[in-house]
Formats: structure tokens, C-alpha cells, sequence
């Protein structure tokens, strides 16, 4: 059996070919074979913690109270978050947002899911 890509949309191992087209069982994306490396179409996947795909823009719910640093309240569990904004964290920190109460800060997209 030849060694198939991975989805470049959710990064599942479990492709397969159809004519010239790659396809994902997990979550329906179809890709060209020569278009493979998918580096064009992937760009950075943040999965919220149901395993679900975030966007820009998307609305989150925290699943866990959080600590915030300088603050004695923090952000209870249950708390909606409007118009996330993904970015490359090298912290595992991928989603800036503005939490009520809080200001602008930097959460881990496992204490999130899409609401």
C-alpha cells in the first residue's frame, strides 16, 4: 500500500485516492494529487477540544475555569467569546481574543469548543 498524505485541513491519516483527487473520510475535504502537499490550502489548523475546526471569527465557549494573570476573578467556565482570532503560538496559546471583564488575551485551543 503507497503512503498516502495526510488532510491538509484537519490532518487526518486516513485519505484516499478517487481518480485524481485525494479525499478526506473525517471531514470531506478533496484535494488534487498534484496540489498533495497541501501547503497551499492548510495554512494553521486550530481544533477546539471536541476536536472540531476553529476559524477567524468563530464564537467559543469555555469549557474550564481560567486563571488570568493580574486578576483575581479570571473567566468562569461557560463564558461566550466573539470573534476569535487564530495565530501561530509557539506556547500552544493559538486563539487572541477580548474576553468581557478581562481585555485582550491569549487562550489554548484545548479550554475552548465552538459554540
Amino acid at each position: 500500500m503507497e503512503n498516502l498524505p495526510k488532510c491538509p485541513q484537519c490532518g487526518s491519516e486516513y485519505t484516499y485516492e478517487d481518480g485524481n483527487m485525494y479525499i478526506c473520510p473525517e471531514c470531506a475535504h478533496e484535494w488534487a494529487k498534484d496540489d498533495s502537499d497541501g501547503a497551499s490550502e492548510a495554512g494553521l489548523v486550530v481544533k477546539d477540544a471536541n476536536g472540531n475546526i476553529l476559524q477567524d471569527g468563530d464564537t467559543v465557549t469555555v469549557i474550564k475555569d481560567l486563571k488570568v494573570k493580574g486578576s483575581s476573578d479570571g473567566i468562569k467556565v461557560g463564558t461566550k467569546i466573539k470573534g476569535i482570532r487564530l495565530v501561530e503560538g509557539n506556547d500552544g496559546h493559538n486563539i487572541d481574543c477580548k474576553v468581557t471583564g478581562v481585555g485582550a488575551i491569549k487562550l489554548k485551543q484545548e479550554f475552548v469548543k465552538k459554540a
